[in-house]
């Protein structure tokens, strides 16, 4: 049975990927931030002596947190959480995690980014600067892992109607945004999470180091 490994499974688009995994009969970790605090280094280096014997198929850099705020007014906390958890704790985790996965010669990274690393809007400078970064990350280890049968891509939701999405804007938000949409609509958690599968699985056995964006062409206009 392969293995996945995924931050952020249990709501909106991580747990829709984990669901979908499961369903194709691979065998889900998802560490709860009482296992794993992406904020906090000694955390991250905690876990990753636990598990670093640990044999995964599927890296999947999923969890990320977004303070929206003008550049002015931007702590220094908020900026040092979004880094870290959005762009740090996914270098050193594929770190700790990609040795077995290298003598197996075979394994799938995907990295979480988001539309706002291909476009922008105020308030979103250190949110967009971690998920360009994460890109980067991608970039440079799918040409380092290629060797190994490692593909690394990355995957960038658009708006997805998640349960923190119905929570932060009203019915008439929703409706609002996604009049923006070329597609008149947000995207189903389920349509995100169906793309990182293929990512991720078996069938994709040539593409990486990609930047996928899935947002019903939000970016093309």
């Amino acid at each position: 049975m392969k293995r996945v490994f995924i931050t952020g499974g249990s709501r909106g688009i991580g747990k829709a990927v984990a669901e979908r995994f499961k369903k194709a009969g691979y065998e889900i970790t998802a560490p709860v931030r009482e296992e794993l605090n992406l904020s906090s280094a000694e955390s991250i280096n905690r876990y990753l002596e636990a598990h670093k014997e640990e044999q995964f198929d599927v890296i999947i850099n999923n969890a990320g947190c977004n303070d929206i705020h003008n550049i002015e007014e931007i702590t220094d906390d908020e900026i040092e959480t979004m880094m870290n958890v959005n762009l740090i704790a996914p270098i050193k985790l594929i770190r700790g995690l990609v040795g077995p996965m290298k003598t197996q010669r075979y394994g799938r990274i995907v990295n979480i980014g988001s539309i706002w690393a291909s476009v922008s809007k105020g308030g979103r400078c250190v949110y967009s600067a971690t998920k360009n970064g994460i890109h980067g990350v991608t970039n440079t280890l799918a040409v380092e892992l290629a060797p190994y049968n490692i593909l690394v891509n990355t995957v960038c939701p658009g708006f997805t109607l998640t349960e923190l999405t119905r929570k932060n804007n009203t019915p008439e938000q929703v409706e609002e945004i996604s009049r923006d949409i070329p597609m008149g609509r947000m995207a189903e958690p389920e349509e995100i999470a169906e793309i990182i599968y293929f990512m991720a699985s078996e069938s994709n056995t040539y593409l990486t180091g990609q930047k996928i964006v899935v947002d019903g062409g939000f970016t093309e206009k």
